[in-house]
């Protein structure tokens, strides 16, 4: 089998750039590199046009209004501007904020920081043992002081896609806006922020074979018009929003990758989902008591996320040094935590940590996936033939009635 090594199946991390989304930035770097703010020469025009055109683009992928928009430098920064914009804007109609108990790591950590320094209320809703927000727990949550409410629409880490048109139907019905950073899901799967009831939407180019360090939010025009505080100051761009000099390079790039996304998605996703299955069925198949975390229906193409017994995720991964793979557990300066998103499906802190996110997408060949498949196969057998565990279990031993010593 002829592949090149190391083998890039992270990219749900990040992605490759498409290279023809380089070849559209190219120009914005050399010989288009006005400012898209200074109307009052062609340089600025055509810098701007440029930046409307790359508007357009991202609105289509989501089904927005252009003017929907904001350009920011990332995912991140866009799901700071919509909460932190959002809870200071709306304070006075309430303080509380519900959320998905596996929102992503930036909305946590933003609805967390307001918590402790605002007084801001947050309520966190389960999943079930798939991953899946149901509609009732989100309307359980929710009080007649609820401003806002957040669910992730597709998990990085599990690959589970929401019913977003459901749950935001309820929001609506609450009176409440509704955000989600969509980040995973835009260009793997359709996302119509209309049809899903969205009023915020957090984006990221790199996560779509764009480029890194550029972003952006889609903030709802009309049915509410949804008004936001803004974070950062200084000349009043992108309506006031998002003050800073528009990165055209970047923004320009997003605009491309968005648009490939439109135009390749239902091809790209079943050849992606039946690679990501070639993937499962063959690793299943080569080694027992593997778990696999998520929902096998809804999910995104190319994640899959597997927890292999008796075997530490670390462990694998430098078992495996020539594939990019990630590790379900954090590392921290003192501990090794198991995912918090393993952990809410229910699944043991012991299996948590066995857990491996192979992700895989528009460059993946066919050749790298039996690869991964042999060395994900070896490295099991390998692993397990040292651990005591595996073998007391193999004979039947039921380990949770094992007194331990700690001697």
């Amino acid at each position: 089998m002829n592949v090149k090594l190391p083998i890039y199946m992270d990219y749900q991390s990040t992605t490759p750039m498409d290279p023809r989304v380089l070849e559209a930035m190219l120009p914005y770097f050399t010989e288009v590199y006005g400012h898209p703010a200074s109307r009052n020469h062609s340089f600025g025009w055509a810098a701007e046009s440029a930046v409307d055109k790359a508007r357009e683009q991202v609105a289509g992928l989501i089904g927005a209004d252009p003017k929907e928009i904001v350009f920011t430098s990332g995912g991140t920064e866009a799901i700071n501007l919509a909460l932190k914009g959002a809870v200071e804007m709306y304070a006075e109609k309430g303080h509380h904020v519900v959320m998905s108990v596996i929102d992503s790591r930036p909305v946590k950590d933003v609805l967390h920081r307001l918590a402790r320094e605002k007084g801001l209320e947050v309520t966190e809703v389960p999943v079930d043992k798939e991953g899946r927000v149901a509609v009732a727990d989100v309307q359980a949550a929710m009080r007649p002081d609820t401003m806002l409410v957040s669910v992730m629409m597709a998990n990085n880490e599990i690959g589970t896609v929401q019913d977003m048109a459901a749950i935001g139907k309820a929001v609506k019905a609450a009176g409440a806006l509704f955000f989600s950073d969509v980040s995973e899901a835009a260009g793997k799967v359709h996302v119509d922020v209309e049809a899903m009831g969205l009023d915020l939407a957090a984006l990221s180019a790199h996560k779509m074979h764009g480029p890194k360090g550029v972003g952006a939010l889609y903030v709802r025009r009309k049915k509410p018009r949804v008004r936001l505080a803004a974070q950062i100051d200084g000349g009043g761009h992108e309506r006031g929003m998002r003050s800073g000099t528009a990165n055209v390079p970047g923004i320009v790039g997003m605009g491309v990758a968005c648009d490939l996304c439109k135009g390749e998605m239902a091809t790209e996703a079943g050849r992606v989902a039946a690679l990501r299955d070639r993937l499962m069925n063959g690793i299943l198949a080569g080694c027992d008591e593997v778990h696999v975390n998520g929902s096998a229906t809804h999910r995104l193409p190319g994640n899959l996320n597997l927890s292999f017994a008796y075997i530490e995720g670390e462990s694998m991964l430098l078992g495996m040094k020539d594939v990019a793979l990630s590790s379900g557990s954090a590392c921290t300066t003192a501990t090794l935590e198991p995912s918090y998103v393993i952990r809410a499906l229910g699944v043991s802190e012991d299996l948590a940590h066995s857990s491996i996110r192979f992700s895989i997408g528009r460059f993946t060949t066919e050749a790298e996936v039996d690869y991964v498949i042999g060395k994900t196969v070896e490295a099991v057998v390998r692993l397990r033939e040292m651990s005591p565990l595996y073998e007391l279990a193999k004979e039947g031993v039921d380990l949770s009635t094992v007194q331990w010593s700690s001697h």
